[in-house]
């Protein structure tokens, strides 16, 4: 079974920092999890491999009109679940079979695994928001096995 390399970016707020884009070279599939802030972000990582976008609360231009709120994600025969805000997850990603439940928002990098589901969100790639790092994730999904590893961008 091959290897899957996925990038995970959120909360670029219409900034896509060269750093970011030379930290998702060679990824295969790029989810962004919101607040994405102008759809030339989106066009310019489309150009490193195919991008899963989900609307984020600051995306409010017509532009962003048709990206959906969650998404779900297969990769390999695992199911990632995405959405921004994650106190809007209504579902027990567990039992409805997620591997991982993907999210922004917060602008704070967090990787944790819940009841065999892996949370995480990447922190933000834009603009840096108090002394949050900007960063991004990179997941690795292997057969039934997924693991992340968050980017921290030297900026």
């Amino acid at each position: 079974m091959s290897e899957h390399l996925i990038g995970v970016i959120s909360d670029t707020h219409g900034l896509l920092r060269p750093e970011a884009v030379k930290a998702l070279k060679g990824v295969e599939l790029i989810i962004h999890a919101g607040d994405i802030g102008n759809p030339k972000v989106l066009a310019n990582l489309s150009r490193l491999a195919p991008v899963h976008a989900v609307r984020g609360n600051t995306d409010r231009a017509d532009w962003a009109a048709d990206l959906p709120l969650t998404l779900v994600v297969e990769v390999g025969g695992v199911l990632l679940y995405v959405l921004h805000e994650l106190f809007t997850l209504d579902l027990d990603p567990a039992a409805a079979g997620f591997a991982s439940v993907i999210y922004g928002h917060s602008h704070s990098p967090r990787l944790e695994r819940k009841d065999g589901v892996l949370f995480l969100n990447p922190g933000s790639a834009g603009p840096r928001r108090f002394t949050l790092p900007v960063s991004l994730a990179r997941l690795k999904v292997n057969h039934d096995s997924i693991q992340a590893e968050l980017v921290e961008l030297k900026v």
